[in-house]
């Protein structure tokens, strides 16, 4: 199945003026914007919460052939608000330490996050926008081993690499599956959410609920939610961003979105790329994914004792945080790789803060590619 085909769901015979929802067109979402894609329908998909989606379809996008005996596989799940654009447009390449000549990449757009199953893009009523069920990030694990497994009969990962909620998914995976995980490099997050980090994730999710035209959630389109949407990006400019990114006016150099665009002043920065990004983004799909992440927690897996979580990690595991990083501190990282065998602390450094994740500035691109070249070439 291709970008934009969609598997039909079951058909109601009769539906009450509620259940009419029907996907909503966001051009943000589209293979135009975020490059070629495909979904595989996994099915029926019961969610810890006890919600169910009747038809999970995931966004997957692969770089590299798979080799015959199926060893060369890496694993790259999305973070918050993110697809597969960045790891292809910033992290992939011939000669990086992802290299889709010796890899096979699967990088899988996270539930919920737009192109995956969304509130917004299901044409089944029972689920959609408002009534999209709770999904926790052990769901995204069990949905990207049962697709691995299924899809491309692999059993094993060479590594799993994330950063963000994808770091929280790589710990995840290494804590659920550890016989599957051979190496793990989680970037720029934690295995627990911190009070600290819930509390920042509520003040996102609080931006977009308190606009009126979210609607409870049953806006027509996104767009009627732009003051939301414009506020929360606000929250990520003082937050996802250091303060010396804006001290020493970095932003100048950052390439703009359109070409010709320049950035006079920081207000400029602000609105013409963090408001415009945030502001294609569809609603629902961010109260999903922080919803999720809020909840991050490998503890859960053994009764809330996360030492005893990290304890069974067997991956090799690099954990890099970001020196600048305001909401996942390299402090709150090092706790918890002191609780994982034979692992690593390696800090990365970028002006940027937790944004280095977009890879604006070489210097850390080099330095991640020379962590993850070394995590590849170690014996496991």
């Amino acid at each position: 199945m291709t970008a934009g085909e969609r598997t039909p769901y079951r058909e109601k015979t009769t539906l009450t003026a509620e259940e009419t929802t029907m996907p909503l067109d966001n051009p943000f979402y589209t293979a135009e914007m975020q490059g070629p894609y495909e979904l595989h329908s996994l099915g029926r998909f019961e969610l810890e919460e006890g919600g169910v989606i009747p038809d999970l379809e995931l966004a997957v996008a692969t770089y590299g052939e798979l080799n015959e005996d199926r060893s060369n596989a890496i694993l790259v799940p999305t973070w918050f608000s993110g697809t597969h654009a960045t790891w292809w447009q910033v992290y992939l390449g011939e000669g990086r330490a992802l290299d889709p000549t010796k890899w096979f990449i699967v990088v899988v757009n996270q539930i919920g996050n737009g192109l995956s199953t969304s509130p917004h893009t299901t044409d089944d009523p029972e689920i959609a926008m408002s009534r999209f069920p709770k999904v926790w990030v052990g769901d995204d694990v069990r949905a990207q081993e049962q697709l691995l497994r299924e899809v491309f009969g692999i059993e094993r990962l060479a590594l799993v690499v994330g950063g963000s909620m994808g770091a929280q998914q790589t710990y995840e995976w290494a804590v659920r599956f550890p016989d599957k995980v051979l190496r793990a490099a989680p970037i720029a997050g934690t295995a627990q959410n911190t009070p600290h980090d819930f509390l920042y994730t509520q003040t996102l999710m609080d931006a977009i609920t308190s606009d009126p035209g979210w609607n409870g959630g049953e806006y027509a389109a996104a767009t009627d939610v732009a003051d939301g949407l414009r506020r929360h990006a606000d929250i990520w400019a003082v937050m996802g961003l250091s303060t010396e990114f804006w001290k020493t006016e970095f932003w100048r150099g950052v390439q703009p979105l359109v070409e010709g665009q320049v950035w006079d002043d920081f207000g400029d920065f602000q609105e013409g790329f963090i408001r415009t990004v945030f502001g294609m983004m569809d609603p629902n799909a961010l109260l999903t994914m922080g919803w999720k992440w809020q909840r991050g927690d490998v503890a859960r897996n053994t009764g809330g004792d996360l030492a005893a979580a990290l304890g069974r990690i067997t991956a090799k595991t690099y954990v890099m945080p970001f020196d600048e990083d305001m909401f996942f501190p390299p402090r709150d990282c090092e706790a918890e790789q002191r609780m994982i065998p034979g692992s690593e602390l390696r800090v990365l450094h970028s002006i940027a803060g937790h944004f280095g994740l977009f890879g604006f500035e070489q210097t850390y691109l080099d330095e991640l590619d020379a962590h993850l070249k070394e995590l590849l070439e170690t014996e496991v």
